[in-house]
């Protein structure tokens, strides 16, 4: 079958099934989600809202069908759904020319196969990216992450360092597209997520930089490499043991292209709030 074959009729569906037929199946599911507030909705840099807060509900259940002691330790699978809801979406005019005051700008689905192999793993991700407010086209991104967790190693000086590469599918100009650009765009992400733990919170230091490796930050036909660097802390504060309160601050760093969708803005501060669970 083909990628694009693949991608159609549910590439993680697929690489799923294979995984159930070969692999013994754990039948408990861990869900986790959450409610989270925040003034600006930045998605890789790019501007998404441009008035009041973004408000996002989401709800992750993931299982692990296989445990081996060979060089694969694990395999888990994920499916899930994020979704923001901009408070100011009023009289905008949608892509179909019509006045909308659906406040519902985005709906993804997503599905994730991880492969643990101790220390490293790779986890492969389609997410379908919609917009009910009718606000942005249909985005397709198939995505390919490897992370290390080198707390064995390290300690509480860990970095757990990670790298993702993302491809926009199924494109047209203008359509499909983080940018709304002309080419389907192919994007890298860099980051470390150093952090500490305690008895009554937890403490993260997220570092991104969001690059474009073809055509993900485009502007008049341009494509910009740089798109963004990020500096963030997050404080989670557990309440019980299966709920959390979490707040935060991000500091983005613009390139070109982005600074431009963003209003003109070089930077932006970004404040979050909000509640997670696990069960």
């Amino acid at each position: 079958m083909s990628l694009s074959r693949a991608v159609r009729f549910g590439f993680p569906a697929l690489v799923l099934a294979v995984v159930l037929q070969a692999s013994p199946v754990s039948a408990q599911v861990a869900v986790t989600g959450g409610l989270d507030l925040v003034n600006q909705y930045n998605f890789r840099g790019i501007r998404q809202n441009t008035e009041g807060v973004s408000i996002w509900p989401y709800i992750d259940f993931g299982f692990t069908p296989f445990m081996g002691d060979g060089d694969l330790k694990t395999v888990g699978v994920n499916v899930g759904t994020w979704n923001a809801f901009n408070s100011q979406i009023d009289g905008f005019t949608n892509l179909d020319g019509e006045t909308t005051s659906n406040k519902w700008y985005e709906s993804d689905l997503y599905a994730t196969v991880s492969f643990g192999f101790g220390a490293p793993a790779l986890a492969v991700t389609y997410t379908s990216y919609t917009s009910p407010a009718n606000l942005f086209t249909h985005v397709k991104e198939l995505a390919f992450r490897v992370s290390l967790d080198d707390s064995a190693a390290l300690g509480s000086a860990a970095l757990k360092p990670y790298a993702l590469i993302a491809f926009e599918l199924g494109t047209k100009p203008g359509v499909g597209q983080a940018d709304g650009g002309p080419e389907a765009g192919r994007y890298v992400e860099l980051g470390v997520a150093p952090g500490f733990s305690g008895a009554r919170a937890s403490f993260t230091l997220p570092v991104k930089l969001g690059l474009s490796v073809g055509d993900y930050y485009e502007l008049d036909g341009v494509d910009h490499k740089f798109g963004f660097f990020s500096v963030g802390g997050l404080v989670t504060v557990p309440m019980g043991s299966q709920f959390n309160v979490h707040g935060g601050v991000e500091v983005q760093a613009l390139g070109e292209t982005t600074e431009a969708l963003n209003g003109g803005d070089g930077s932006e501060v970004i404040l979050s709030i909000g509640l997670g669970f696990a069960f």
